[in-house]
């Protein structure tokens, strides 16, 4: 389903849209599981897309218990290995189509901003070699609330100063999808249809986006 309105501003989530860093995510989850004895696979690692650090180890745990200050610890455990990975990246490790995206918004005057649920959204943002732009950068610490509600992409729209309804947000997670459709703003799914198909525009890539199409849309609002 397309609708029509007046687009002023595109959200884009970070992890497998502007960047992959989802081998780092999961490579670190995946040492971690390996030091602890838990079987962790690339298939468990897809229910981790999107979600935050704790929910993640909550989902890595499969419902086991343990005491909050041995979560804490696996946790920054997770987290040292994660940061350790991303020193690597370069401007070299945006995916393809995301520069050209970010230029054309940018001479049209259209806002952006980051919305991810990762606490190291700005270090990987600043070896990309992108900060400058955009207007705001929404993390993991900007609400306590993360994807699937709406929380991250309000806020960051509030950061921006435009309304919600007349935002866009690019996402590659079923939970980021469902948390764009409940701040009311215009859905951009990266991925295969049963991931992302709630959205009102889908595409396999970051560089098949019609933005063209998309803002011609907007504008005639």
């Amino acid at each position: 389903m397309k609708i029509s309105r007046k687009l002023e501003a595109f959200i884009f989530d970070l992890d497998g849209v502007i960047t992959d860093t989802a081998e780092f995510h999961y490579l670190s989850w995946k040492r971690l599981a390996d030091e602890e004895g838990i079987p962790f696979s690339r298939k468990d690692n897809e229910q981790l897309r999107g979600v935050s650090r704790r929910r993640s180890l909550e989902l890595l745990l499969k419902g086991k218990e343990l005491p909050e200050k041995k979560m804490q610890e696996m946790m920054d455990r997770k987290n040292g290995y994660y940061r350790e990975l991303i020193k690597t990246i370069t401007p070299d490790n945006l995916l393809p189509g995301v520069e050209e995206i970010l230029e054309y918004l940018k001479e049209k005057g259209i806002k952006m901003a980051i919305a991810s649920a990762s606490k190291n959204a700005r270090p990987v943002i600043k070896n990309l070699g992108i900060e400058d732009m955009f207007d705001t950068i929404a993390d993991g610490y900007s609400v306590q609330k993360t994807k699937p509600a709406p929380d991250l992409f309000l806020h960051a729209a509030k950061e921006m100063g435009v309304e919600p309804p007349a935002c866009a947000v690019v996402e590659d997670a079923e939970s980021g999808i469902e948390a764009a459709l409940a701040a009311g703003m215009l859905a951009i799914g990266i991925g295969p249809e049963e991931r992302v198909g709630k959205a009102h525009y889908r595409y396999d890539q970051v560089a098949d986006i019609e933005l063209e199409k998309i803002l011609e849309v907007s504008e005639k609002v």
